[in-house]
Protein backbone atom coordinates (compact mmCIF):
# COMPACT_ATOMS: atom_id res chain seq x y z
CA UNK A 1 0.00 0.00 0.00
CA UNK A 2 2.78 2.55 0.74
CA UNK A 3 4.74 1.66 -2.11
CA UNK A 4 1.70 2.47 -4.42
CA UNK A 5 0.67 5.85 -3.04
CA UNK A 6 4.25 6.74 -3.42
CA UNK A 7 3.89 5.88 -6.69
CA UNK A 8 0.60 7.85 -6.90
CA UNK A 9 2.54 10.85 -5.53
CA UNK A 10 6.05 10.50 -8.13
CA UNK A 11 3.09 10.21 -10.77
CA UNK A 12 1.17 13.61 -9.91
CA UNK A 13 4.54 15.51 -9.82
CA UNK A 14 5.49 13.71 -12.70
CA UNK A 15 2.24 15.23 -14.47
CA UNK A 16 2.76 18.67 -12.73
CA UNK A 17 6.15 19.16 -14.12
CA UNK A 18 5.34 18.07 -17.85
CA UNK A 19 2.26 20.09 -17.98
CA UNK A 20 4.14 23.46 -16.44
CA UNK A 21 6.80 22.80 -19.31
CA UNK A 22 3.66 22.78 -21.97
CA UNK A 23 2.72 25.44 -20.81
CA UNK A 24 6.05 27.62 -20.80
CA UNK A 25 6.85 25.98 -24.28
CA UNK A 26 3.46 27.22 -25.37
CA UNK A 27 4.90 30.81 -23.58
CA UNK A 28 7.13 31.10 -25.65
CA UNK A 29 6.08 30.37 -29.02
CA UNK A 30 3.23 32.84 -28.45
CA UNK A 31 5.96 35.72 -27.42
CA UNK A 32 8.38 34.48 -30.45
CA UNK A 33 5.30 34.63 -32.81
CA UNK A 34 5.01 38.35 -31.80
CA UNK A 35 8.42 39.12 -32.27
CA UNK A 36 9.48 40.21 -35.99
CA UNK A 37 11.79 38.15 -37.84
CA UNK A 38 15.66 39.54 -38.40
CA UNK A 39 14.17 39.64 -42.06
CA UNK A 40 11.19 42.01 -40.73
CA UNK A 41 13.60 44.24 -38.78
CA UNK A 42 15.25 44.82 -41.75
CA UNK A 43 13.22 45.29 -44.49
CA UNK A 44 13.00 48.83 -44.30
CA UNK A 45 16.81 49.05 -43.53
CA UNK A 46 18.93 46.96 -46.00
CA UNK A 47 21.51 44.53 -44.78
CA UNK A 48 24.03 46.48 -43.03
CA UNK A 49 27.61 46.09 -43.44
CA UNK A 50 26.95 47.19 -46.84
CA UNK A 51 29.46 48.69 -49.21
CA UNK A 52 27.88 50.36 -52.07
CA UNK A 53 30.14 51.24 -55.12
CA UNK A 54 29.81 54.47 -56.82
CA UNK A 55 28.04 54.84 -60.53
CA UNK A 56 31.47 56.20 -61.95
CA UNK A 57 34.77 55.19 -60.59
CA UNK A 58 36.00 58.91 -62.07
CA UNK A 59 34.80 61.77 -64.12
CA UNK A 60 36.94 65.31 -65.30
CA UNK A 61 35.72 67.79 -63.34
CA UNK A 62 34.90 70.74 -65.49
CA UNK A 63 36.12 73.39 -63.24
CA UNK A 64 39.21 71.94 -62.18
CA UNK A 65 40.21 70.62 -65.55
CA UNK A 66 41.57 67.26 -63.14
CA UNK A 67 40.10 63.70 -63.16
CA UNK A 68 38.76 62.99 -59.74
CA UNK A 69 38.21 58.82 -58.76
CA UNK A 70 35.18 58.01 -56.56
CA UNK A 71 35.61 55.58 -53.46
CA UNK A 72 33.39 52.51 -52.47
CA UNK A 73 31.89 52.85 -48.85
CA UNK A 74 30.70 51.00 -46.47
CA UNK A 75 28.26 51.61 -44.12
CA UNK A 76 27.76 49.79 -40.86
CA UNK A 77 24.38 50.81 -40.37
CA UNK A 78 21.49 52.31 -42.34
CA UNK A 79 22.49 56.13 -42.71
CA UNK A 80 19.64 58.58 -40.83
CA UNK A 81 21.28 61.66 -41.89
CA UNK A 82 21.19 62.38 -45.72
CA UNK A 83 22.67 65.46 -47.68
CA UNK A 84 21.90 65.01 -50.99
CA UNK A 85 22.93 67.17 -53.90
CA UNK A 86 21.90 65.29 -56.90
CA UNK A 87 18.57 66.14 -58.12
CA UNK A 88 17.67 63.16 -60.02
CA UNK A 89 18.62 60.90 -56.51
CA UNK A 90 17.03 63.36 -54.54
CA UNK A 91 13.76 62.33 -56.99
CA UNK A 92 14.59 59.17 -56.15
CA UNK A 93 14.58 58.94 -52.74
CA UNK A 94 11.43 60.77 -52.67
CA UNK A 95 9.91 58.58 -54.82
CA UNK A 96 10.87 55.31 -52.81
CA UNK A 97 9.83 57.07 -49.13
CA UNK A 98 13.16 57.26 -48.16
CA UNK A 99 13.28 59.53 -44.27
CA UNK A 100 15.95 61.11 -43.13
CA UNK A 101 17.01 63.70 -45.76
CA UNK A 102 18.40 67.01 -43.75
CA UNK A 103 19.93 68.78 -46.67
CA UNK A 104 19.28 70.04 -49.83
CA UNK A 105 20.83 72.42 -52.67
CA UNK A 106 18.64 74.86 -52.45
CA UNK A 107 20.44 77.98 -54.23
CA UNK A 108 19.80 76.15 -57.39
CA UNK A 109 16.70 75.72 -59.78
CA UNK A 110 14.42 73.08 -57.77
CA UNK A 111 12.53 71.01 -60.40
CA UNK A 112 8.58 71.95 -59.58
CA UNK A 113 8.48 68.38 -58.12
CA UNK A 114 10.71 68.42 -55.70
CA UNK A 115 9.41 71.63 -54.82
CA UNK A 116 8.90 70.82 -50.97
CA UNK A 117 12.43 70.49 -50.11
CA UNK A 118 12.64 74.47 -50.29
CA UNK A 119 10.98 74.42 -47.00
CA UNK A 120 12.68 75.29 -43.52
CA UNK A 121 12.39 71.37 -42.80
CA UNK A 122 15.28 70.88 -44.80
CA UNK A 123 18.61 73.07 -44.64
CA UNK A 124 20.19 74.76 -47.56
CA UNK A 125 23.45 73.47 -48.60
CA UNK A 126 24.68 75.83 -51.57
CA UNK A 127 24.29 75.47 -55.01
CA UNK A 128 25.11 72.40 -57.04
CA UNK A 129 28.23 74.01 -57.97
CA UNK A 130 29.49 75.80 -54.44
CA UNK A 131 28.71 73.86 -51.16
CA UNK A 132 28.56 75.47 -48.03
CA UNK A 133 30.92 73.29 -46.86
CA UNK A 134 30.33 75.02 -43.02
CA UNK A 135 26.98 74.42 -43.24
CA UNK A 136 27.13 70.55 -44.32
CA UNK A 137 29.58 70.01 -41.32
CA UNK A 138 27.02 71.53 -38.85
CA UNK A 139 24.46 68.61 -40.02
CA UNK A 140 26.84 66.11 -39.06
CA UNK A 141 25.33 63.94 -41.93
CA UNK A 142 25.54 60.11 -41.99
CA UNK A 143 25.73 60.07 -45.34
CA UNK A 144 26.38 62.74 -48.77
CA UNK A 145 25.40 61.67 -52.11
CA UNK A 146 27.18 64.04 -55.10
CA UNK A 147 26.83 63.96 -58.66
CA UNK A 148 29.07 65.60 -61.59
CA UNK A 149 28.66 68.95 -60.81
CA UNK A 150 30.46 68.23 -57.32
CA UNK A 151 33.37 66.38 -57.73
CA UNK A 152 35.77 69.08 -57.10
CA UNK A 153 34.32 69.27 -53.68
CA UNK A 154 34.62 65.79 -53.47
CA UNK A 155 38.06 65.47 -51.05
CA UNK A 156 36.56 68.31 -48.74
CA UNK A 157 33.46 66.78 -48.37
CA UNK A 158 35.20 63.38 -47.53
CA UNK A 159 36.82 65.46 -44.23
CA UNK A 160 32.88 66.44 -43.10
CA UNK A 161 32.32 62.27 -43.58
CA UNK A 162 34.03 59.45 -45.05
CA UNK A 163 30.76 58.52 -46.22
CA UNK A 164 30.62 60.49 -49.48
CA UNK A 165 28.84 58.40 -52.25
CA UNK A 166 29.37 59.21 -56.19
CA UNK A 167 25.59 58.79 -57.75
CA UNK A 168 25.64 60.83 -61.22
CA UNK A 169 25.31 59.74 -65.04
CA UNK A 170 27.41 59.47 -66.88
CA UNK A 171 26.95 60.78 -70.64
CA UNK A 172 28.20 58.09 -72.76
CA UNK A 173 26.34 55.49 -70.70
CA UNK A 174 23.36 57.29 -69.14
CA UNK A 175 20.58 54.83 -68.98
CA UNK A 176 22.61 51.99 -66.88
CA UNK A 177 24.23 54.47 -64.19
CA UNK A 178 20.63 55.49 -64.02
CA UNK A 179 19.47 52.15 -62.73
CA UNK A 180 22.74 51.57 -60.86
CA UNK A 181 21.58 54.80 -58.71
CA UNK A 182 18.41 53.67 -58.18
CA UNK A 183 19.80 49.93 -57.44
CA UNK A 184 22.15 51.97 -54.46
CA UNK A 185 19.32 53.67 -52.80
CA UNK A 186 16.98 50.43 -53.02
CA UNK A 187 19.79 48.42 -51.16
CA UNK A 188 21.08 51.42 -48.66
CA UNK A 189 16.93 52.15 -47.69
CA UNK A 190 15.59 48.66 -47.72
CA UNK A 191 13.10 49.60 -51.09
CA UNK A 192 13.73 46.81 -53.47
CA UNK A 193 10.56 46.23 -53.95
CA UNK A 194 9.27 49.80 -54.41
CA UNK A 195 11.98 50.43 -57.31
CA UNK A 196 11.33 47.40 -58.96
CA UNK A 197 7.66 49.07 -59.03
CA UNK A 198 9.07 51.87 -60.54
CA UNK A 199 11.21 50.79 -63.11
CA UNK A 200 8.25 48.65 -64.22
CA UNK A 201 6.08 51.50 -64.78
CA UNK A 202 9.46 53.13 -66.21
CA UNK A 203 10.12 49.90 -69.15
CA UNK A 204 6.25 50.42 -69.86
CA UNK A 205 6.46 54.02 -70.78
CA UNK A 206 9.76 52.92 -72.63
CA UNK A 207 7.58 50.68 -74.74
CA UNK A 208 5.60 52.85 -75.55
CA UNK A 209 8.05 55.55 -76.81
CA UNK A 210 9.95 53.06 -79.15
CA UNK A 211 6.40 52.17 -80.81
CA UNK A 212 6.11 56.14 -81.21
CA UNK A 213 9.31 56.61 -82.52
CA UNK A 214 9.61 54.51 -85.37
CA UNK A 215 6.56 56.81 -87.07
CA UNK A 216 9.70 59.00 -87.72
CA UNK A 217 12.61 58.59 -89.59
CA UNK A 218 15.08 61.74 -88.51
CA UNK A 219 15.36 63.61 -85.17
CA UNK A 220 17.63 65.80 -83.64
CA UNK A 221 17.96 66.73 -79.40
CA UNK A 222 19.50 70.41 -79.10
CA UNK A 223 19.33 72.59 -75.82
CA UNK A 224 19.06 76.09 -76.23
CA UNK A 225 21.15 78.65 -73.74
CA UNK A 226 20.23 82.40 -74.53
CA UNK A 227 19.58 82.47 -77.72
CA UNK A 228 22.31 79.70 -78.66
CA UNK A 229 22.36 76.05 -79.97
CA UNK A 230 23.99 72.92 -79.33
CA UNK A 231 23.24 69.95 -80.66
CA UNK A 232 23.36 66.40 -79.89
CA UNK A 233 23.71 62.44 -81.11
CA UNK A 234 24.31 58.68 -79.68
CA UNK A 235 26.79 58.61 -76.69
CA UNK A 236 26.53 62.31 -75.56
CA UNK A 237 24.50 63.76 -72.26
CA UNK A 238 20.84 62.97 -74.24
CA UNK A 239 21.90 60.02 -76.64
CA UNK A 240 19.19 58.07 -74.42
CA UNK A 241 16.50 59.60 -76.30
CA UNK A 242 18.47 57.86 -79.49
CA UNK A 243 19.21 54.72 -77.38
CA UNK A 244 16.51 54.51 -75.40
CA UNK A 245 13.44 55.78 -76.74
CA UNK A 246 14.20 54.44 -80.03
CA UNK A 247 14.32 58.27 -81.93
CA UNK A 248 16.63 57.53 -84.86
CA UNK A 249 19.54 60.66 -85.16
CA UNK A 250 19.37 62.84 -88.19
CA UNK A 251 23.16 62.83 -88.12
CA UNK A 252 25.73 60.84 -85.58
CA UNK A 253 28.59 63.83 -86.81
CA UNK A 254 27.94 65.70 -83.78
CA UNK A 255 30.89 65.60 -81.28
CA UNK A 256 29.76 64.32 -78.00
CA UNK A 257 29.95 66.72 -74.67
CA UNK A 258 28.04 67.61 -71.81
CA UNK A 259 27.13 70.75 -73.21
CA UNK A 260 26.86 69.93 -76.99
CA UNK A 261 28.27 70.80 -79.67
CA UNK A 262 27.82 74.27 -81.30
CA UNK A 263 24.74 73.93 -83.84
CA UNK A 264 23.72 76.79 -85.82
CA UNK A 265 19.97 77.37 -87.10
CA UNK A 266 21.98 76.98 -90.97
CA UNK A 267 22.91 73.30 -89.71
CA UNK A 268 19.24 73.08 -88.61
CA UNK A 269 17.95 73.80 -91.99
CA UNK A 270 20.74 71.67 -93.93
CA UNK A 271 19.79 68.70 -91.90
CA UNK A 272 16.17 69.10 -91.98
CA UNK A 273 15.05 66.80 -89.19
CA UNK A 274 11.46 65.82 -88.73
CA UNK A 275 11.11 66.49 -84.94
CA UNK A 276 13.18 68.91 -83.22
CA UNK A 277 14.10 69.08 -79.75
CA UNK A 278 14.89 71.79 -77.53
CA UNK A 279 15.72 71.46 -74.21
CA UNK A 280 15.45 75.01 -72.42
CA UNK A 281 19.03 75.41 -70.42
CA UNK A 282 18.09 79.18 -69.76
CA UNK A 283 15.09 78.41 -68.27
CA UNK A 284 16.83 75.32 -65.92
CA UNK A 285 19.22 78.31 -64.18
CA UNK A 286 17.00 80.54 -63.62
CA UNK A 287 17.43 83.19 -67.11
CA UNK A 288 14.88 84.78 -68.78
CA UNK A 289 14.12 82.59 -71.74
CA UNK A 290 13.14 83.47 -75.30
CA UNK A 291 12.92 80.22 -76.32
CA UNK A 292 10.19 80.39 -78.68
CA UNK A 293 10.78 83.69 -80.43
CA UNK A 294 14.48 83.38 -81.02
CA UNK A 295 13.78 79.98 -82.14
CA UNK A 296 10.62 79.77 -84.70
CA UNK A 297 12.88 82.65 -86.78
CA UNK A 298 12.74 82.49 -90.79
CA UNK A 299 14.97 79.84 -90.90
CA UNK A 300 13.93 77.26 -88.96
CA UNK A 301 10.68 78.02 -90.23
CA UNK A 302 11.68 76.53 -93.15
CA UNK A 303 12.18 73.29 -91.47
CA UNK A 304 9.76 69.99 -92.05
CA UNK A 305 9.75 70.12 -87.97
CA UNK A 306 8.17 73.52 -88.35
CA UNK A 307 6.41 72.56 -90.92
CA UNK A 308 4.48 70.20 -89.07
CA UNK A 309 4.35 71.68 -85.88
CA UNK A 310 6.87 68.58 -84.32
CA UNK A 311 9.21 71.52 -82.15
CA UNK A 312 9.24 70.16 -78.94
CA UNK A 313 9.96 72.34 -76.07
CA UNK A 314 10.79 70.80 -73.40
CA UNK A 315 10.90 71.20 -69.71
CA UNK A 316 14.56 72.94 -68.55
CA UNK A 317 14.41 71.83 -65.50
CA UNK A 318 13.29 68.61 -66.15
CA UNK A 319 15.79 67.81 -68.49
CA UNK A 320 19.04 69.66 -67.62
CA UNK A 321 18.94 69.78 -63.85
CA UNK A 322 16.91 66.51 -62.46
CA UNK A 323 17.70 63.88 -64.83
CA UNK A 324 18.14 60.20 -63.52
CA UNK A 325 15.67 60.11 -60.95
CA UNK A 326 12.60 57.68 -60.86
CA UNK A 327 9.81 60.54 -61.25
CA UNK A 328 11.92 62.63 -63.63
CA UNK A 329 12.76 59.80 -66.43
CA UNK A 330 9.37 58.86 -66.55
CA UNK A 331 8.04 62.80 -66.41
CA UNK A 332 10.57 63.16 -69.66
CA UNK A 333 8.97 60.21 -71.57
CA UNK A 334 5.17 61.58 -70.65
CA UNK A 335 6.32 64.89 -71.43
CA UNK A 336 7.45 63.25 -75.23
CA UNK A 337 4.85 61.26 -75.89
CA UNK A 338 2.17 64.08 -75.02
CA UNK A 339 3.80 66.17 -77.47
CA UNK A 340 3.83 63.76 -80.55
CA UNK A 341 0.98 61.81 -79.99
Amino acid sequence: MKNWKMLSIIAVMVLFVLTACGSNDSAQEEDSADQPTKEETTEDNGTYPLTISPTVGSTESSDAGTTVSFEDVTFESKPERIVVFDYGFLDTLDTLGVEGIVGVAKDSTLPSHLEKYSSDEYTNIGTLKEPLLEDIAALEPDVIFISGRQSAFYDQLKEITPNVVFVGTQDDDYWNTFLDSVDIAARMFGKEAEAEEHVAKIDSALEEINTLAENFDTTLVTMYNEGKLSGFSTNSRFGYMYDQYGFKPVTEDIEASSHGSNFGFEAILEFDPQVLFVIDRTAATGGASNIESDMENDIIKQTTAYKDGRIVYLDGPLWYLSGGGLQSELAKIEEVLAELK
